[in-house]
C-alpha cells in the first residue's frame, strides 16, 4: 500500500478522470495536489500544509461568525472516564460502537478505562454542572476546535471518514427549550453562510429522523451536500439536546422565580470533511479548484524570462504588483524558482486549484499588463496593470458565483421523486442522488429501507413536508411525512 501510494504521488499530474473513476480521482486530487498523506497509524492522515491552511480558513470564518453571536472558545480533556460516558445511556449506547479506550498510563493499569474522546458532550457537562448555578449563569455559549477520534471499521477516505479527525463542537446551556430550539437555527444559518458563502457549497436543510439523529438528543437539524456520485454528505449538524444531558449531569438553575429547573442543551458541530466535499464537488480533472474566499493563496504570480536581465526587471515588477494586491487584502505568492518552467509552475498551481494565476513576461511587461488565467473555466485574459485591482476583485467574486451556480445546478438535478419501493429502487441504482418520497416515518420501515438498500433517510424538509402521496412508498402504511433518503458517505 505503502509503495503504492509513492508511486499515484511522484506520477506528475492526475492520470484518471473524475467521470470514469471518481474513488482514484479523488486519492490522486488529495495527494498530488499536497492536502494530506497517509500515515503510519492506519485509518489516520497527515495534514499538509496546503490542506491545513484551508481549515485554517474555515476555522477563522467560523470562528469570528461565532464570536460575534457571544459564543466564547474553551478547551476540554482528551480523555474521558468511561463513568461519564455512561451517564447518558442512549449517548453511550450510540458511540460504544467507536470509542477507543485507553486501559493502563505507562506501566500501570487505570483503576477506570479513559475514552479517547469521540465528541465532548460528557467531559464538558461535569463541569457545567458545577459552574450553572443560577438563570444569571445563562446562556452559557462555549466551542470548542480540537480533534476526536471515532474507531471506524468501514474502508477509510481522506477527510472524509477518518479514525481522528478535526472539527470545531460547540456546546450551549439555555434556560428555555424556545431559547435552545433558537441556538439551533442559529447555526444552523451560521454553517450555510459558511458553505455557500466560503465554500460555494449548496445544501439542503432539514430533520433528521428519529434513527439518524445524534444519540442522546431530543432532535437534530442537518446540512447535506450532493457528491458527483450521488451519495450525500452530511456536511455539518446541530442538535437540541433537550433536557437528557442535564438531568443525566444534573445540570440545574434557580429561575428568577426561584424555582429549580433543569437547563435546555444544545450541540453542533463541523469538521475537516468539509475539504473533502470540497474537493469532490469543484475539482476538475486537472486536480483542484478552490473557491477564491477559501483559498490559501488566490492568486499566484509566475514571472516569465529567458535572460538574467530580464529576471530582474520581470520579478521587481511582480514584486510590485504582489504588494499592491497584499495591500488591498489579497492572498499573493510569487513563484520565481529557477529550478521550474514556466509550464511546470502553471501545471503545479492549476493542480493545487489556486483560483487565479498572473502571468508576466518581456512583451507583456513592454505593455505594462499581464495575463490573468482563472482556474474555474481555464480562461486567460490580457489586463493593463493600472486596471488591475478592480479587475481581479470582480474576477474572484464572479469565479466564486459561477463555482455555486454549477454545484446549485447539479445538487437540484440530483433530486427525484419516486412514488414506490420499486422506482426507488431503480432510480437508487441508476444514479443515486436525494430521493423524495411519502414516508410513514417509523423507524422499523427506516431500517428495513436501510438494510435492503443501503439508503438512509438523510433529511425532513422544515417546510413543504407534506407528503405527496397518502402511502408509504416502502410499507403501505399512511404516510406522515416527506422525506429525502440518499446513500452516503
Amino acid at each position: 500500500m505503502a509503495n503504492e501510494m509513492e508511486e499515484i504521488k511522484t506520477k506528475l499530474g492526475i492520470t484518471v478522470k473524475k467521470e470514469e473513476d471518481l474513488s482514484e480521482w479523488y486519492q490522486q486530487v488529495v495527494l498530488k495536489s499536497g492536502l494530506a498523506d497517509y500515515s503510519p497509524v492506519s485509518g489516520c492522515m497527515v495534514y499538509l500544509a496546503w490542506g491545513y491552511s484551508i481549515w485554517e480558513e474555515i476555522r477563522n470564518f467560523l470562528d469570528s461568525k461565532l464570536k460575534a453571536l457571544g459564543h466564547k472558545n474553551a478547551y476540554f480533556p482528551l480523555f474521558i472516564p468511561e463513568s461519564l460516558l455512561k451517564k447518558e445511556s442512549e449517548h453511550f449506547k450510540g458511540f460504544t460502537p467507536e470509542v477507543a479506550w485507553v486501559e493502563s498510563g505507562g506501566k500501570e493499569k487505570l483503576e477506570e478505562r479513559l475514552a479517547i474522546r469521540p465528541t465532548s458532550e460528557t467531559i464538558m457537562y461535569v463541569m457545567y454542572s458545577k459552574w450553572i448555578k443560577s438563570y444569571r449563569d445563562l446562556p452559557l455559549l462555549l466551542n470548542q476546535w480540537n480533534n476526536v477520534v471515532r474507531w471506524e471499521t468501514k474502508a477509510t477516505k481522506l477527510f472524509l471518514r477518518t479514525r481522528e479527525f478535526l472539527w470545531q463542537e460547540g456546546h450551549t446551556a439555555h434556560a428555555t427549550k424556545e431559547e435552545a430550539d433558537r441556538e439551533v437555527l442559529t447555526i444552523l444559518n451560521v454553517y450555510q453562510d459558511l458553505l455557500v458563502n466560503l465554500l460555494a457549497i449548496p445544501v439542503l436543510v432539514g430533520l433528521k429522523s428519529e434513527g439518524e439523529k445524534f444519540a442522546g438528543a431530543l432532535y437534530t437539524a442537518t446540512l447535506e451536500a450532493i457528491m458527483p456520485d450521488g451519495k450525500a454528505l452530511q456536511a455539518g449538524t446541530s442538535h437540541n439536546l433537550g433536557q437528557n444531558f442535564s438531568r443525566a449531569f444534573d445540570i440545574q438553575f434557580i429561575t428568577k422565580e426561584q424555582k429549580k429547573e433543569y437547563v435546555w442543551q444544545t450541540s453542533w458541530g463541523v469538521s475537516t470533511r468539509l475539504i473533502g466535499a470540497l474537493v469532490m464537488i469543484h475539482g476538475d480533472n486537472k486536480g483542484l479548484v478552490l473557491p477564491p474566499r477559501v483559498a490559501p493563496i488566490q492568486i499566484i504570480i509566475i514571472p516569465i524570462y529567458y535572460s538574467k536581465s530580464q529576471a530582474e526587471v520581470i520579478i521587481q515588477k511582480s514584486k510590485e504588483i504582489k504588494n499592491m494586491l497584499l495591500s488591498s487584502g489579497l492572498r499573493v505568492e510569487i513563484d520565481d524558482r529557477d529550478d521550474k518552467t514556466p509550464g511546470w509552475k502553471f501545471n503545479e498551481w492549476e493542480l493545487k486549484g489556486v483560483p487565479v494565476r498572473l502571468e508576466i513576461g518581456p512583451k507583456d511587461l513592454e505593455k505594462s499588463s499581464v495575463v490573468v488565467f482563472r482556474r474555474d473555466t481555464l480562461q486567460k485574459s490580457v489586463v493593463q496593470i493600472s486596471d488591475l485591482l478592480p479587475v481581479l476583485n470582480n474576477l474572484l467574486n464572479d469565479i466564486h458565483q459561477k463555482m455555486l451556480e454549477r454545484a446549485r445546478k447539479k445538487l437540484e438535478e440530483s433530486i427525484s421523486q419516486a412514488e414506490d419501493y420499486n422506482e426507488f429502487k431503480e432510480k437508487l441504482e441508476k444514479g443515486g442522488g436525494f430521493i423524495k418520497v411519502s414516508w410513514c416515518g417509523r423507524l422499523e420501515c427506516e431500517s428495513q429501507i436501510k438494510n435492503e438498500t443501503g439508503a438512509s433517510v438523510r433529511l425532513i424538509p422544515f417546510e413543504n413536508n407534506e407528503p405527496f402521496k397518502e402511502y408509504c412508498f416502502h410499507c403501505g402504511e399512511k404516510a406522515q411525512k416527506l422525506a429525502y433518503f440518499a446513500k452516503s458517505y
